[in-house]
């Protein structure tokens, strides 16, 4: 059986993956290191400091009265229809 060779850790050196300190930058501004296979920065759009549910600030975001116009639209069709 071949020789295999193993770090101080006793990892086989020649399956694992280069795991190093990589910067990640959000569309917020908030940046932060984490460790990653990825070579070079990791660009999100959002992360743990503007996320809704980690910040506890949720918006509707209602888009030209959609949500009111289908409220309407069910109200309506809940009245129409017969009881039975």
């Amino acid at each position: 059986m071949p020789k295999v060779k193993k770090d101080e850790k006793g990892k086989e050196t020649s399956i694992h993956p280069k795991y190093d300190a990589v910067r990640v930058m959000c569309a917020c501004g908030n940046n932060f290191e984490t460790r990653s296979t990825h070579k070079g920065d990791i660009h999100v759009e959002i992360c743990s400091n503007c996320h809704p549910f980690f910040t506890g600030k949720q918006r509707l975001v209602d888009t030209a009265g959609r949500v009111e116009r289908f409220r309407r639209k069910y109200a309506k069709a809940g009245e129409a229809a017969p009881a039975k």
